[in-house]
């Protein structure tokens, strides 16, 4: 019989914040599987628990995730832990949990912290709807291409950054996004945790040339309904212009204001009456009703 893989979580700083499941999930499991074993003798061993650890990262996750899927159907167990919160997420145990799925291996969740659940809690911003953005890509060309994706977004989104990446994103996001209410929220649950709640544009340029340190979450609201309702309004076409374009195309004034009115929420007969305006004037009052 296979085993099992634990999909645990662990506190994102205060060391408190550890559940009394995920502490009996990592000491009765076979193997734990840390993104850093550094990091995670270090939690074991404040809570004096002794178990074997395997590396399971990035950049060793192809040919250690056989070596665990291989262990798993063996009948072993596995404990899957990050760095800190809930593995998966901006992390390298998709691509376990997935194999696991695609072998038959159950999954079960150890529910634990996690710093855009936490930072979305404390922002104070419209998050009942939310996008989780992750991190930015620094190459240039898909960074260009995530942000122009973005640019329409409706719902609140979260970004995680690293601190020496901090100014270049806030810039990047303000250029792409606009001005916008944002949180920006450093070392959730830890001794220094901070909130800065600003907006796009008095934080681009900001941190510039500033060393700054810690982890970073970013949320910036979604626009309202009103600020969508006025881009909408400033980005619409012309329905007259429109309308002037279809009969350029081989359409009748009627037919290229009906069109013109259903693809911009004017009404038909405002346009149509703006058109034979323009015919009179331009044949010194003898419009035609070409109807």
């Amino acid at each position: 019989m296979s085993g099992i893989l634990y999909v645990v979580g662990t506190p994102i700083g205060n060391l408190g914040d550890m559940s009394p499941r995920a502490l009996e999930t990592l000491a009765s499991v076979d193997f734990i599987a840390a993104e850093d074993t550094r990091v995670t003798i270090k939690l074991l061993n404040r809570f004096e628990i002794k178990n074997k650890l395997i590396s399971y990262h990035e950049h060793n996750r192809a040919e250690k995730g056989e070596t665990i899927l291989e262990m798993l159907l063996s009948g072993k167990s596995c404990a899957l832990v990050t760095d800190a919160g809930m593995p998966v997420i901006s992390d390298p145990g998709q691509d376990l949990v997935k194999l696991c799925r695609e072998n038959g291996i159950e999954v079960a969740a150890v529910p634990g912290p996690s710093a855009v659940i936490t930072a979305l809690a404390v922002s104070g911003l419209n998050v009942a709807r939310f996008s989780f953005e992750g991190f930015l890509t620094v190459n240039k060309p898909k960074r260009r291409e995530h942000l122009e994706e973005i640019k329409t977004e409706k719902k609140t989104m979260v970004f995680y950054e690293a601190p020496h990446k901090l100014a270049d994103t806030l810039r990047d996001l303000h250029t792409a996004l606009g001005d916008r209410n944002i949180a920006i929220i450093k070392e959730l649950t830890k001794i220094h945790e901070s909130a800065e709640f600003t907006t796009l544009a008095e934080v681009d340029g900001k941190y510039d040339g500033v060393k700054l340190k810690g982890e970073y979450v970013i949320i910036v609201e979604a626009k309202s309904e009103a600020q969508l309702a006025e881009e909408a309004a400033e980005t619409a076409p012309d329905p007259v212009e429109l309308a002037r374009r279809y009969i350029t195309g081989g359409l009748s004034k009627n037919e290229a204001a009906k069109r013109a009115a259903k693809e911009t929420g004017a009404k038909k007969g405002d346009i149509y009456k703006l058109l034979l305006n323009e015919n009179t004037a331009d044949e010194g009052g003898t419009g035609r009703n070409d109807r």
